[in-house]
């Protein structure tokens, strides 16, 4: 009952907050700035109001505090690291929307500034993890139901590498109205679910709550959007969507929960590669793939429709394969 309290009382707070930030955000022209190699249509979503994600990142963390205020005294904090976590990119995410919006420069910060803080950020929480017990060597196979046990740097190295990619992987999904919030709302009633289940109900309040921010921010973020949630909410996503895989200890889960983040990032990898190969060729309309699709005549709410379906069944599966553990 708590962790649906959790959902509703976030829902609510970021619907009430969106009548107070988006205004704000107008008001001090935090407008969205449109890359000139996207989408021309795009154009007219130049000056939306950015940095949105402030939004349900307040409100998750308000209601994961309040209901799990009992816990925490008795010394259960797993959540909070998590959210700590999830907030230091967020913090990253900020920097980079505070340098495009203010500082006027369209890519905001550096790609090396990105990949050293993310880096560090990733280093310090598996760490983090492994002294407090909550992460082992053992990667859990999901419908296996069977670990492998793997030397501790390697794993550390392999984690990194997994955080800081998807990560990023999200980020690339926030390039249309709802996309990123609709994709992962299932992906964290996922981990919710999967926590509640086994018995890590302190844990389960986190995703549960940021699910039901995520659905009060539809509201302002879908088609078409009155806020964008900015790198200020989809790095927040990324590293809470890998924070909570790894503070469950089942990070291949991200496979399935996270397939349309992989695709989106694949695209990529392969039209720029073919690019190169080919001297000009390309395999897509233009990348990430929500854009081939756009340019092939699909709607945004098509695409969010479509994309946010197949990570619905994907987290079912998820859901399959680790009920056994």
């Amino acid at each position: 009952m708590l962790i649906l309290l959790a959902a509703v009382c976030a829902f609510v707070l970021t619907v009430l907050f969106g009548r107070i930030a988006i205004p704000m955000l107008r008001a001090l022209k935090a407008g969205q700035s449109i890359r000139e190699i996207g989408p021309k249509w795009h154009n007219s979503k130049a000056g939306t109001p950015t940095m949105g994600g402030i939004m349900f990142i307040l409100a998750s963390l308000i209601c994961t505090v309040a209901f799990g205020w009992k816990d925490m005294l008795e010394g259960e904090y797993t959540h909070l690291l998590v959210f700590a976590f999830a907030l230091v990119y967020g913090l990253i995410g900020f920097a980079d929307d505070f340098i495009k919006v203010k500082l006027k420069r369209n890519l905001g910060l550096t790609a090396a500034q990105k990949f050293l803080l993310q880096l560090a950020a990733a280093v310090a929480y598996l760490l983090l993890l492994r002294h407090n017990g909550n992460l082992t060597c053992d990667l859990y196979i999901p419908f296996w139901n069977v670990t492998f046990q793997i030397n501790w740097v390697v794993y550390l190295i392999f984690a990194v590498l997994v955080i800081v990619g998807c990560v990023n992987a999200v980020n690339l999904t926030d390039g249309i109205d709802g996309l990123a919030s609709g994709v992962t709302l299932p992906v964290m009633v996922f981990f919710a679910v999967t926590a509640c289940m086994w018995g890590k109900t302190t844990l389960a309040l986190l995703p549960a709550a940021l699910a039901g921010g995520l659905a009060g921010f539809l509201i302002y973020n879908f088609h078409p959007a009155k806020v964008f949630m900015g790198d200020t909410g989809s790095l927040f996503l990324g590293g809470m969507v890998c924070g909570l895989a790894f503070a469950l200890d089942m990070p291949l889960v991200l496979i399935l929960v996270g397939i349309i983040y992989i695709i989106e990032t694949v695209s990529v990898i392969m039209q720029v590669t073919y690019f190169k190969l080919t001297h000009g060729k390309r395999i897509f309309r233009m990348t990430p793939i929500h854009h081939h699709f756009e340019m092939g005549g699909w709607s945004e709410v098509k695409i969010f429709t479509v994309f946010t379906g197949i990570t619905v069944v994907m987290c079912i599966l998820a859901f399959l394969g680790v009920r056994a553990r």
